[in-house]
């Protein structure tokens, strides 16, 4: 058998090889139904098992209270844009929130969150700014909080806590009481680095995650919500959104994405077998210290983003000739190295190194950084 390809892709991205290995082994025949998990109906006893033990180890893991609902949903992070709002922005009556835009995937909250009500940018990394005696470039550095303006009416205060596209992560979440807004609950959009490192949900209202890059295949969308934010959507909202309805049904309103929520819930195991979250970030921090200790170590390559907000997940790096761009990517695919290329908003490369991407595959692509540099330096 030929050895898998190292897949770098920022999602859909790659799964754990036990996880893929065990779904194969139960794809016709789910401990012993008869059936394969996409058979079965989401209210029948095999499914309702699943389900509640996806969750149950998914609040094991993160330490998760029984005063927060775990809703696995469907419509993915850009769907939670809209359903966020929807369920949330009006809690306080007149409809408004606050953003932290820090790149690609907060920009895009913020104006479709605008669909539902007033909107402000509490604080932005969108214009260059001076750190340390140096120019850093827009989207590549993380607001200080103490510049941060947040409204104390605002019903909740919404930020990326890791942006997949620009490779900037919140290493901590504010307290939004230091704020000047101890009403505001945070809305954490964790999903490019959900399960990577511990994360205290206790400080937020609300955290979602897309399943794609860290938790599971495509398809499935975890949220957990503070219970006594729940019950208060707009009347527009639909019933499938309504995270009140969701909750109650403990993700089985309405049909959902049960193949991926089973995927989901084997990851949650394999997580557990690595040592947990913690274990995941030891891991995590090797693997991001090997890639950007070469890049810091060479003119040939640079990463854009300040250190202190270096995202462990999504690492961009350019080439200080990128005329060399299709050669690299043609190269890298060669040596096994996929899905390399940069976002086409951004360009250059980047390189997603994920919970499923062994140390192993870190050092092939290190490897090879070394051997096209010393072939076209």
């Amino acid at each position: 058998m030929m050895a898998r390809p190292w897949n770098f892709s920022a999602g859909p991205s790659a799964l754990p090889e036990p996880v893929l290995r065990q779904a194969a082994a139960e794809m016709l025949d789910w401990r012993g139904s008869g059936m394969s998990v996409m058979e079965m109906s989401h209210r029948g006893k095999h499914f309702v098992e699943i389900c509640d033990q996806a969750e149950a180890d998914l609040r094991d893991l993160l330490g998760i209270s029984p005063d927060y609902a775990v809703m696995f949903m469907q419509g993915g992070g850009l769907g939670e844009n809209a359903i966020v709002p929807m369920n949330l922005i009006g809690r306080r009556g007149q409809p408004a929130a606050d953003f932290v835009v820090t790149g690609h995937w907060s920009t895009r909250s913020h104006k479709e969150a605008g669909r539902y009500g007033n909107t402000h940018i509490a604080a932005s990394s969108g214009t260059a700014t001076e750190i340390d005696g140096r120019e850093q470039g827009p989207w590549t550095w993380v607001p200080p909080v103490e510049a941060w303006q947040v409204r104390p009416e605002a019903a909740y205060l919404h930020f990326c806590s890791n942006e997949t596209i620009n490779g900037v992560e919140f290493t901590d979440w504010p307290d939004t009481a230091a704020l000047g807004a101890p009403d505001v609950p945070l809305v954490v959009d964790a999903s490019s680095h959900f399960l990577s490192r511990p994360m205290d949900i206790a400080r937020a209202g609300l955290v979602f995650a897309g399943a794609q890059k860290n938790a599971g295949p495509a398809g499935v969308t975890v949220v957990i919500a503070r219970r006594d934010l729940l019950g208060k959507a707009l009347p527009i909202c639909p019933s499938a959104f309504d995270y009140a309805n969701v909750a109650a049904e403990h993700s089985r309103y309405n049909t959902p994405p049960t193949f991926a929520i089973y995927m989901a819930g084997l990851v949650f195991k394999w997580v557990k077998e690595q040592g947990g979250v913690a274990g995941m970030e030891a891991a995590n921090r090797a693997k991001a210290d090997l890639l950007y200790g070469y890049l810091d170590s060479t003119s040939f390559y640079r990463n854009p983003v300040h250190a202190a907000a270096r995202s462990r997940m999504n690492v961009p790096f350019v080439l200080r000739d990128e005329s060399l761009n299709d050669a690299f990517l043609q190269g890298a695919e060669a040596a096994g190295l996929m899905q390399l290329k940069g976002h086409k908003s951004v360009g250059g490369m980047r390189a997603s190194i994920y919970n499923a991407m062994p140390l192993d595959g870190v050092r092939a692509l290190v490897d090879y950084l070394r051997d096209f540099e010393r072939r076209h330096g």
